[in-house]
């Protein structure tokens, strides 16, 4: 049950002295009203002035004991005659027992957290070029947020429910947590951008309330270059699309998702190229990539033995779609390996740094990683192909060479 909050009209906020119905502001006073602060009007409803000036209305009720002010909307757009007029809304219905935030919710449309994360999801997601990501852009809120507040309406979120939310993953699963974090916050935005509500989450607070995270950066497991012409040896034991595509991802020095992905329009066996496009990289940029011997008659050999859907280089087992992820993952864990596939990137780069005299510049060009020197970006504008296809072929030779018949 809602009760006003009885304030005196002379006496100020917390004075217990009874449900004065007096009136203490006018038009004149709303309107040059200057000084930050509550300008109390009687029955628990104030002019609220805030430190850069704007104004607004809030109506001060109790529930259980606890102090809760329920906004009435800007006093640039409701005067103060409607404003009364809202008040005594909420006063009624406090009177009838009904909560007067959710029954202004339900009168103006405005979605729960749940529904306005699900609208936030759909359009965002266009715009990701990682499915995977697409689908844990929910489920972390699925698990963590929606259980504690997702039927909430979005306009009633507040601080102290979202720390208590990100507390409980706070220290145990930092990462997820943060990303938590962030993706709450994106919905809060939206919602305010809509005019569901009126201020975003006070985040410099939640952040200060929470306990420092103790993490480490945790990087992908690489196998030591010195194990890899071993591990090539088994690994072309056997004959199946990861392995081939597992092969691709070590010679290339590629993404896993971007060897997936690949299709035969992309490579071009006459000039030695496998062209990545902008869509399927990371940084959103076109990348080509030199093909050495080894990953040349690699890409022969799949050509000349294409099956199912011709387009994709390395299909999976369902028609029209590529390998999965795990697939490769599955194809290391069968050799009794821990390692990550995306390791095999740090193995490219430690061989690159100790094993050879190639510019330390030109493996990230290989790797396609983003220049963080915008000064020396500036400079490096070619993507210097001939000495990368040179560089490609020492890794390729250091992999170990099979013999792939041509024709």
């Amino acid at each position: 049950m809602y009760l006003a909050d009885p304030v005196h009209p002379r006496y100020g906020v917390g004075k217990n002295v009874g449900n004065y119905s007096l009136r203490r502001l006018s038009a004149l006073t709303v309107k040059s009203a200057r000084q930050p602060g509550r300008y109390g009007d009687g029955d628990g409803l104030y002019l609220v002035v805030g430190k850069g000036g704007a104004k607004s209305w809030i109506v001060r009720v109790q529930k259980n004991g606890r102090r809760r002010d329920v906004g009435l909307g800007s006093a640039t757009k409701v005067p103060l005659k409607l404003a009364r007029e809202r008040a005594a809304l909420v006063r009624s219905q406090v009177e009838a027992g009904l909560d007067p935030v959710l029954e202004r919710n339900k009168r103006g449309g405005v979605p729960t957290f749940r529904e306005a994360a699900m609208q936030v999801h759909g359009e965002h997601k266009k715009g990701w070029k990682n499915g995977k990501h697409q689908a844990q852009w929910l489920a972390t809120l699925e698990a963590y947020a929606f259980p504690a507040f997702g039927g909430v309406a979005v306009s009633e979120i507040e601080a102290p429910t979202v720390r208590d939310a990100l507390s409980a993953i706070w220290l145990t699963k930092p990462e997820t947590a943060r990303r938590l974090r962030q993706r709450i916050n994106t919905i809060i935005d939206w919602a305010v951008a809509k005019g569901f509500r009126e201020q975003s989450l006070a985040l410099p607070v939640i952040d200060k309330s929470l306990p420092k995270q103790r993490s480490r950066v945790k990087h992908h497991a690489a196998m030591p270059y010195k194990d890899l012409p071993g591990f090539m040896a088994q690994l072309r034991a056997r004959e199946t699309m990861g392995r081939f595509a597992l092969e691709a991802v070590i010679l290339t020095a590629a993404r896993s998702g971007e060897v997936r992905l690949a299709t035969w329009e992309e490579v071009d066996l006459t000039k030695r190229t496998w062209t990545i496009p902008a869509s399927h990289m990371k940084a959103g940029r076109e990348h080509v990539v030199p093909l050495s011997n080894s990953a040349a008659a690699l890409f022969q050999m799949l050509q000349r033995h294409a099956r199912g859907d011709k387009s994709l280089i390395f299909p999976g087992s369902i028609k029209g779609k590529p390998l999965s992820d795990m697939t490769l993952t599955k194809v290391l864990r069968d050799m009794g390996r821990s390692e990550t596939v995306h390791g095999f990137r740090s193995t490219f780069r430690d061989w690159a740094a100790e094993q050879t005299s190639f510019p330390g510049e030109l493996a990230e060009v290989a790797l396609a990683h983003v220049n963080s020197d915008k000064t020396e970006a500036a400079y490096l504008r070619s993507d210097r192909r001939v000495q990368r296809a040179k560089l490609m072929e020492a890794w390729s030779n250091y992999c170990g060479k099979l013999f792939r018949p041509s024709n």
